[in-house]
């Protein structure tokens, strides 16, 4: 594989490059179309990705034009057991890319599933994007609920997480947690950040457990969820912003409208105030004539280097896949989580933690003035306590014998 170089001026860019981007393979696959001979570029068959072409030139495979690149999609699947995630099978297999709608355009996905692996793949239009979601070098968590057969060490799961080598290969840290135990068999969630060929049965089965179902649940901010199996669901380019983060591509999405800007509407109820303008080295609030469309007092983030509606530190970064605003969907762990929270509230009831209400004359102590002496009248009904200074006293003069 030819070492990755700057593009040239003037638009060009490395042939890999424009056939990904064109969704006809990811780069890899792309010098090898080229190795083979199938790629042209203005009539001259190429023989070495080493080549950089303009929009204007002229692509063909096989002989036929390759398209200009379409607006950037991303699609989730929910791939089934028993498929094999490449576009021809030598051996004749079931692929996921015969199994797909017929209305979908040519799509890649990023990275793969074993043959008896099911859960999430994300398929694309954008080779150059597969390809740098796929890298571990995104440091997009994958996660998988595994079910395997032996009894588990505890201990020996605790040490994965400092990594493991199994014949020769070096594989990262990886995090096994047990579920439950079901006779041979056990449940557990194993997350990890680089994906390599069957690494989770492979690590697993390096401490005893042989897996016999592999369930992908999650790849970094995309999960599973209720997705049936066998269904493509498309992601909105309006979260692309948000969900892809630095991994969005260098150029702005084809075909898509750049996202709003975050507007923070007045309180309802309270008039709008007019934007003032700020102090000099601050910047100012912006009031009714700020931009077009606006409304008085809104608020946008305008710090240097954000994209317009999504803040820089809102990115998505290593480790830390960023969400939606507002509600997202759980996975099946988080959902069983807040059912059972919710069902425990239930039981408690509405009232359940909180003390009985003080009524009208309730809570008070006794009264503090002194009862009566030896061989006085007992005090009248309504009488002042014996605190108070009125002359009205329920202690009558004693008279003598």
């Amino acid at each position: 594989m030819a070492p990755e170089t700057a593009d040239a001026p003037g638009g060009s860019e490395r042939i890999a490059k424009a056939l990904a981007r064109a969704g006809v393979a990811s780069r890899r696959d792309a010098e090898r179309l080229i190795a083979d001979g199938r790629v042209a570029v203005n009539g001259t068959q190429l023989a070495t990705p080493a080549f950089l072409v303009s929009p204007r030139d002229r692509i063909t495979l096989d002989g036929q034009p390759v398209q200009r690149p379409e607006a950037l999609r991303l699609w989730r699947y929910h791939k089934p057991a028993g498929l094999v995630t490449t576009h021809r099978d030598p051996a004749g297999r079931p692929t996921v890319f015969e199994h797909l709608p017929p209305e979908l355009p040519r799509v890649i996905s990023v990275g793969r599933l074993d043959l008896n692996t099911e859960g999430l793949l994300l398929l694309t239009n954008d080779g150059a994007l597969a390809r740098s979601l796929e890298l571990p070098s995104s440091g997009w968590l994958r996660r998988y609920r595994v079910r395997a057969f032996g009894r588990p060490d505890v201990e020996a799961l605790a040490g994965l997480r400092q990594g493991i080598t199994v014949d020769g290969i070096a594989y990262g840290p990886v995090e096994a947690l047990l579920e439950r135990a079901d006779g041979a068999n056990a449940w557990l969630t194993v997350s990890l950040r680089e994906g390599k060929n069957r690494e989770v049965r492979t690590v697993l089965e390096a401490v005893g457990l042989k897996v016999n179902r592999l369930i992908r649940v999650s790849y970094g901010p995309f999960q599973l969820g209720h997705l049936p199996a066998g269904t493509v669901e498309e992601v909105p380019a309006s979260a692309f912003p948000e969900m892809l983060g630095r991994l969005m591509p260098d150029e702005p999405v084809r075909g898509t409208r750049p996202p709003e800007p975050l507007v923070t509407a007045a309180p309802e109820g309270k008039p709008d105030k007019a934007g003032k303008a700020g102090k000099p080295g601050r910047p100012g609030k912006p009031g009714k004539d700020a931009r077009p469309g606006g409304a008085a007092g809104a608020k946008t983030d305008a710090r240097p280097g954000s994209r317009a509606g999504v803040r820089p530190d809102k990115a998505a970064g290593p480790g830390r896949p960023q969400q939606r605003k507002g509600k997202r969907r759980l996975d099946p762990f988080e959902e069983e989580a807040a059912i059972a929270a919710t069902l425990a509230a239930r039981r408690k009831g509405p009232g359940a933690g909180k003390g009985p209400s003080k009524g009208p004359g309730k809570g008070l102590g006794k009264a503090s003035g002194k009862g009566p002496g030896k061989g006085g009248a007992q005090p009248r009904s309504g009488a002042p306590s014996g605190n108070s200074r009125s002359h009205s006293s329920t202690r009558p003069t004693s008279k003598r014998p």
